[in-house]
């Protein structure tokens, strides 16, 4: 029924009949999500993270204005501004790094932002493990009058579940997706200041989109419920203890971590010590029954397709109920299938044993 019923508008102001359930559904998903970041206004329409973000350069920005945003190869993401996207061809994107040390290098940030004047600045990631440092970051903006944008889509679960600094309080803007960390259904949300409710709604709608996937929201309604449950917290803090084994094991085998290890789900590693590229370790875990991918890492001289290094997440198996165990394991089968990439017999044999600890954590244990 939510799937086919068309509703184009907000809550209270669609352009539909009919809407007086969906409204329901929708302001729902609103107010629960505002009770879990401590937003002032919330869409929750946005079909995924990247349009979120494009909705908010649009509501904000004008052609030509600039952003400061985190590079892709120190951990961003494509829409933050990487010369291939459409962004960036509208607006002047600048792009910060991580320093020697692998965190954010609020120096060079502040410096670039003086330089720049950016009408944003944005912080978020795709690859980056470390926590951020809002506070500092929205000083900066204030020193030059820009608006404070973050990214949370990679830890958003993590920090509704108390696991890592919420930004939503500090920033003007915050972008997520509903899935990754947050467990719900593929799709995004746009938390903002009320000064910026307008303008924000505008942009996602008539601006980029039509009719919102109510279907979709619902499911985003159910998965803030269940991540204001003291079990979403237990999950959150299972995740980190996860991958903090994952980082004791990757450098006990002697592999260098970007980013000099990790505050959040994930692990960027570099593969290349072990005359390996990212590519070729992607295909031989894949082999082994261990889905990782491909990443670049931080000023990587290699292709894209064929980066110096893997990312991995802890969501999933956390979701299955593995822990600190298993992740041991985990490791010492990675780096054995790294070390055997061209050993087709090794690589099944591997596959094989991954196959026995899944059966000890199915996905739906009440399904026969």
């Amino acid at each position: 029924v939510l799937t086919n019923k068309y509703a184009e508008g907000y809550v209270g102001k669609r352009y539909y009949g009919g809407c007086e359930f969906i409204d329901e559904v929708e302001q729902l998903a609103i107010d629960r999500a505002k009770q879990l970041f401590g937003a002032e206004h919330v869409n929750v329409q946005p079909l995924s993270g990247a349009p979120a973000n494009v909705a908010v350069y649009f509501a904000l920005l004008q052609p030509g204005d600039t952003v400061l945003g985190m590079d892709l190869s120190h951990g961003g993401h494509l829409t933050h501004g990487h010369p291939v996207t459409y962004m960036a061809k509208i607006f002047n994107f600048k792009r910060y790094k991580t320093d020697a040390e692998g965190k954010i290098d609020l120096d060079n940030l502040r410096a670039m932002a003086i330089e720049h004047k950016p009408k944003i600045i944005l912080v978020g990631y795709s690859a980056y493990s470390r926590e951020i440092e809002y506070e500092k970051i929205k000083a900066i903006a204030d020193e030059v009058g820009a608006i404070t944008m973050a990214d949370i889509a990679h830890i958003a679960g993590l920090i509704a579940g108390g696991q890592m600094n919420n930004p939503v309080p500090i920033f003007d803007v915050v972008t997520t997706t509903t899935h990754k960390t947050l467990r719900g259904p593929r799709g995004g949300m746009i938390m903002c200041k009320e000064k910026f409710a307008s303008a924000i709604d505008k942009a996602v709608f008539p601006g980029l989109q039509g009719g919102p996937h109510e279907n979709n929201i619902a499911a985003k309604a159910v998965a803030f419920k269940e991540a204001l449950l003291p079990e979403f917290k237990e999950y959150t803090a299972q995740i980190k203890k996860n991958a903090k084994v994952l980082e004791t094991e990757f450098n006990r085998l002697g592999y260098k971590l970007c980013f000099g290890g990790t505050d959040n789900h994930l692990l960027l590693i570099d593969v290349t010590m072990k005359n390996i590229g990212g590519k070729q370790a992607q295909i031989a875990l894949d082999k082994a029954g261990i889905t990782v991918n491909k990443n670049m890492i931080p000023d990587d001289t290699r292709s894209p397709f064929d980066p110096s290094g893997i990312r991995l997440g802890t969501p999933a198996l956390t979701t299955r109920g593995m822990k600190e165990n298993e992740m041991r394991t985990i490791a010492t089968w990675i780096d054995e299938a790294i070390l055997n990439f061209d050993n087709e017999e090794k690589l099944a044999d591997i596959k094989n044993r991954v196959k026995e600890l899944t059966k000890n954590f199915p996905l739906y244990p009440t399904l026969k």
